[in-house]
């Protein structure tokens, strides 16, 4: 009986400690009808509260590219004004590599033509199947000219004279060789088989076109490119695109217009010389939040004056001609915010 007795009082003090420790509990939160209505929180952070950490992988073309520069300087001017954003460009194969990246989330903001662009929204010619839904664009910049460098001493002169000869055409599946496909059938060659192709980069390209082990290259980059300048450096020239073959283009391909190269651009140039040109777009993933799409626009137009200074293709850019000339692809909803802001929109 007395051990009974001190069992029932050992729990009975033991249970009296467990409820004064459980006074310092704070009661359970219940959920009103008021707050299960509320209306959903926005995107953006809210006024004071820091943005949590955004990484930006921004992949561009190969490292001899003008695009290479473009996007080193614009994630330079991020991650150094946005202080919730690490930004980082990387070298890649070129747009279709860049729309791949985006559409399987490995990267966050990249450049393509806005042909490319169109063609990955709408799940049609390379991207045939796979469709990216919702891409969506920061920018429309500069126009992106195409450049047909030979060598003098092949005796090409037009780009249907490139029949038979050994030619770059980029990489394979790339948004070059896409330009090449797309011209040189307008030029009424059987593309590929009427040329000697050689599937390599740029800067390859360069090297071959000055060494004589090849007849000529496609170089797709904002002018001056520093593969074309360093082609242009040796025995080389660049060909004309006539106005017969963009006619033939527009066609079917409605985002291609007329560029002209002055003269002086590249070594040796002494006259000026009409090409095709797409314009490039900023693209992004959908998903990206409103605010951090806002952010990266604004620091982008802000900071246009100091990143036309660091590269040709960016200078002289306006944010009023950022959204034409797109081929109708969607404005991200943050940069849209920041075009209607400053009355673009």
């Amino acid at each position: 009986m007395k051990k009974t007795l001190s069992m029932i009082l050992a729990v009975s003090l033991l249970f009296g400690a467990l409820a004064g420790c459980g006074g310092e509990k704070k009661p359970a939160e219940t959920s009103t009808p008021a707050a299960e209505s509320a209306a959903p929180v926005e995107s953006a952070p809210a006024a004071g509260k820091p943005h949590d950490p955004v990484t930006i992988n921004f992949p561009t073309a190969t490292a001899t590219g003008a695009l290479y520069a473009v996007g080193a300087a614009i994630t330079n001017a991020w991650d150094t004004k946005i202080d919730y954003v690490s930004a980082s460009s990387q070298a890649s194969n070129g747009g279709i590599d860049n729309l791949n990246q985006i559409s399987e989330g490995e990267s966050q903001v990249s450049i393509a033509i806005s042909s490319n662009c169109y063609q990955c929204l709408n799940g049609t010619d390379s991207f045939e199947g796979h469709a990216y839904e919702d891409l969506k664009v920061i920018a429309g910049l500069y126009f992106n000219p195409n450049q047909v460098v030979v060598t003098n001493k092949s005796g090409i002169g037009s780009l249907a004279e490139v029949k038979g000869k050994h030619f770059a055409v980029a990489a394979a599946g790339s948004s070059v060789e896409g330009e090449c496909n797309n011209h040189f059938t307008a030029a009424g060659l059987a593309y590929p088989d009427d040329i000697n192709c050689e599937y390599i980069a740029f800067g390859d390209a360069a090297d071959m076109l000055q060494n004589g082990t090849i007849d000529g290259a496609w170089i797709m980059s904002g002018a001056p490119a520093g593969a074309v300048s360093q082609a242009m450096s040796s025995d080389c020239k660049l060909l004309d695109i006539s106005d017969e073959i963009i006619a033939a283009l527009q066609k079917d391909y409605p985002w291609y217009a007329p560029f002209t190269i002055p003269a002086g651009t590249y070594p040796n140039q002494d006259k000026d010389v009409q090409t095709s040109a797409i314009k490039m777009v900023m693209f992004c993933r959908g998903d990206l939040d409103e605010q951090t799409v806002y952010d990266l626009t604004k620091t982008l137009w802000e900071s246009i004056d100091e990143l036309g200074e660091a590269q040709a293709n960016l200078k002289g850019l306006t944010a009023e001609e950022a959204v034409k000339d797109i081929a109708d692809l969607p404005l991200h909803p943050g940069a849209e915010k920041y075009y209607k802001e400053i009355g673009a929109l």
